[in-house]
């Protein structure tokens, strides 16, 4: 059993280099490349670990590269669908003793699943989907596609291959690169799981 987990994380991360123009952000293995709460977050599985006994202030496990134009692509699951997640991007950490992220966030939970929202900023949702176009895109509790696609002043999201935002930022003072972070939300217990994480840079044409 242990050796076809091996196997199938291993498949999912040649699948990652195989796709191209994508590099794997995650390795599968350890935490390599990322910085935050060892406590919260772990290797399971071949998969990125959130698992939070109840906790007062969101905690984000953060890459330790900047990121400016990329298309993002992952699996997430949200287990039984509760607890509240999100991607941030082109974000960085705010200073001690703030627990924040600020930036652009995909978020992750139920309600809110596909919205962009601008986490610790403007601190509201910019652009979301509609129920009925959720509903056709999402499977709840279960392992979903997730993209993330920022180039230039220009964000999509989709899930599953069904696009739930595609959003213009007017507001130029706005920073284009900055560093990916997973979230784990302040609250009961939850977990959330990430895994296949690869991204493609790419340079905006004009």
């Amino acid at each position: 059993m242990v050796l076809g987990l091996v196997v199938l994380g291993a498949a999912a991360l040649f699948a990652a280099e195989a796709e191209e123009g994508f590099a794997p952000i995650f390795n599968g293995k350890d935490l390599t490349g990322w910085e935050g709460d060892a406590k919260l977050w772990l290797v399971e599985d071949g998969a990125l670990v959130g698992r939070s006994p109840g906790i007062k202030y969101n905690d984000f496990l953060a890459t330790t590269k900047t990121y400016g134009d990329f298309v993002l692509r992952f699996q997430v699951k949200l287990v039984d669908n509760k607890g509240n997640s999100g991607v941030q991007f082109r974000s960085k950490r705010v200073p001690p003793p703030s627990h924040e992220v600020s930036g652009y966030q995909a978020d992750i939970a139920a309600g809110w699943w596909g919205k962009l929202y601008d986490e610790a900023r403007r601190n509201r949702v910019l652009a979301g989907p509609s129920d009925e176009v959720l509903k056709k895109a999402l499977k709840p509790g279960d392992w979903n596609d997730y993209e993330i696609e920022a180039i230039g002043n220009r964000i999509k999201l989709s899930i599953n291959g069904v696009v739930t935002v595609d959003y213009t930022e007017a507001d130029e003072k706005i920073a284009r690169e900055g560093i990916i972070a997973v979230q784990i939300h302040s609250g009961g217990p939850m977990e959330v799981q990430f895994r296949n994480l690869r991204i493609k840079e790419v340079k905006e044409t004009k």
